[in-house]
């Protein structure tokens, strides 16, 4: 087993533990492998694995990956790509044609070009709203008090399927500050369930806190470090 399957492993069973931890199934949670940055042979290490979904950050790089293993004779099976980055208007169209989810969506123009340039003959692009729930100048995301708003706005897009919401945390070592931006995104996740019963995704916590994110009803972990090791930005 190569150390990448052997991590992978480790990660599986943090998550496994963490469910049980907080009386869930272990099925509830599902673990996007953040690849950002990792060669194509990593993601096929991961893939040989049993992992099936990948996240991607910057355009470029993730459609190069695409259309690569689109044509890999060794993935049989297809894989699930999420674009989690901050994503820019000229760039939308090749992520609505090869993209199957988009997780960063906070404003409307975004999600209503992402919406006329999905190719027909492809199922709906599955949509996150991207919440800043710690107010942080320096990150993506719609404000508490914005998001029901552009819920609406966005639900009422023909091309689009609004599967949830997405966030990154305040990066802190203090527990407390860190639950209680995870309670602020479930109650959020829980009141819009109530006028959109298809959302089914509370996609929050990555490497570094996961497993407070499982305890307070994450159903999506973003996960590239513990996975792939640290990432060279060098290049």
């Amino acid at each position: 087993m190569s150390t990448l399957s052997k991590q992978l492993t480790t990660v599986l069973s943090q998550i496994e533990q963490a469910a049980s931890a907080a009386n869930r199934e272990k099925h509830e949670i599902k673990l996007l492998a953040v690849s950002k940055t990792k060669p194509i042979a990593q993601i096929k290490m991961a893939y040989a694995a049993g992992q099936r979904l990948f996240g991607e950050n910057y355009v470029q790089e993730g459609i190069e990956k695409i259309q690569a293993l689109s044509q890999d004779a060794d993935i049989v099976e297809p894989i699930e790509w999420h674009f989690i980055g901050p994503l820019q208007s000229n760039k939308t169209k090749p992520v609505a044609e090869h993209f199957n989810w988009v997780q960063s969506i906070d404003r409307l123009k975004i999600a209503q070009r992402l919406s006329d340039q999905r190719p027909a003959h492809l199922s709906p692009l599955n949509i996150c709203l991207q919440v800043n729930i710690s107010g942080e100048a320096s990150k993506s995301g719609t404000t508490l008090s914005q998001v029901i708003e552009l819920a609406s706005q966005v639900s009422a897009l023909p091309r689009l399927k609004l599967r949830g919401i997405m966030a990154i945390p305040q990066a802190t070592d203090d527990e407390n500050i860190l639950n209680n931006s995870f309670q602020q995104l479930h109650r959020l996740y829980l009141q819009l369930q109530q006028t959109y019963p298809e959302m089914d995704t509370l996609s929050m916590g990555m490497s570094g806190d996961m497993i407070p994110a499982i305890a307070n009803g994450s159903s999506m972990v973003r996960v590239g470090t513990a996975i792939f090791g640290a990432r060279d930005y060098s290049a």
